[in-house]
């Protein structure tokens, strides 16, 4: 669940700097939909200008580290001197991010900062071991992961209920033991008619997905983090449908295995029409506003290059 940024687009040039370069040049008036192939086409997304600018431009500066970067600095989480922040797009998402990083995880080979730089207000990334409790609000969490106990998105509403119904009606603490405001006496039967009220709350408060966690690493990497006592226990969501565009899918998986910006994607969209039932309307799209681009690059590189 990795992916790669500036790093691949090094090693293409390394291969062959001058035929890239002259391969680039002469495609640069080209668009991304001139390639019947590239799935990414029909998103719609932010004027990427700025991103060609920076392309010709090179290596620039971190403005926080001053590490020489591509586009980005994928340790600071901020985008390089040539790629004013205000030329970014913002992202504003439904729900809260947390995305778990392997150690041992190459931070340039990582879309992870993509998120982080798209929505910064929503997501937060920790390097593993190093990742909060989730034990107290695992009722409003999920993990995305396939599995043998994993649920497909649709089916996450009924599963959390299933959750706080057990919570709520099996705990006196939740169901009798808050105190009312003090008022008049009631009949028995609109008193009653309040505790439920109170117990039908809650549930429905139980059934609102607050936030999700992604992990991001090779997937030969994720058993370290997925078998932590920390994530035991939350619900896991699985995305059987899309196929990744991924430049470094991993030989040997699926290609519905996909890169940690991918898997945040597809998850929003299909949280977006299952969930909160409302029509796409390419809220999410600029998630993938870099990936987009470095996937047109690479693509075009490796065309010029003869390897497809």
């Amino acid at each position: 669940m990795s992916s790669n940024s500036s790093t691949l687009l090094n090693e293409e040039n390394s291969k062959g700097p001058k035929r890239n370069t002259e391969c680039l040049e002469s495609l640069e008036l080209q668009t991304p939909s001139s390639f019947q192939d590239n799935p990414l086409q029909q998103l719609q997304l932010a004027s990427q200008e700025v991103l060609e600018k920076a392309k010709k431009s090179g290596r620039s500066k971190c403005p926080r580290c001053s590490s020489s970067r591509m586009f980005y600095c994928y340790t600071c989480f901020v985008p390089v001197e040539t790629v004013p922040t205000k030329e970014i797009p913002t992202v504003k998402l439904p729900l809260k991010i947390d995305i778990i990083k392997h150690p041992n995880e190459t931070d340039g080979k990582s879309t992870a900062v993509h998120a982080k730089l798209l929505a910064p207000d929503d997501v937060t990334i920790y390097k593993y071991p190093c990742i909060p409790e989730y034990e107290e609000k695992r009722h409003e969490i999920a993990l995305i992961f396939p599995g043998p106990n994993s649920v497909s998105v649709k089916d996450i509403a009924s599963h959390l209920q299933k959750h706080t119904e057990k919570s709520v009606c099996d705990n006196d603490d939740d169901c009798s033991r808050e105190p009312f405001v003090k008022q008049a006496k009631m009949e028995p039967k609109e008193e009653e008619k309040n505790v439920n009220k109170h117990i039908s709350s809650n549930k429905s408060e139980g059934t609102r997905l607050k936030k999700i966690i992604f992990i991001d690493s090779t997937w030969n990497q994720t058993n370290k983090i997925i078998t932590d006592e920390r994530l035991q226990g939350l619900l896991q969501i699985e995305l059987k449908t899309r196929k990744t565009c991924f430049w470094r899918h991993q030989k040997g998986k699926p290609d519905t295995y996909l890169s940690t910006i991918e898997a945040i994607y597809y998850f929003l969209v299909d949280y977006h029409q299952e969930i909160l039932k409302e029509n796409y309307k390419g809220q999410y799209d600029n998630l993938l506003f870099f990936f987009s681009f470095m996937y047109t690059l690479i693509k075009n590189a490796k065309c010029c290059a003869g390897k497809e």
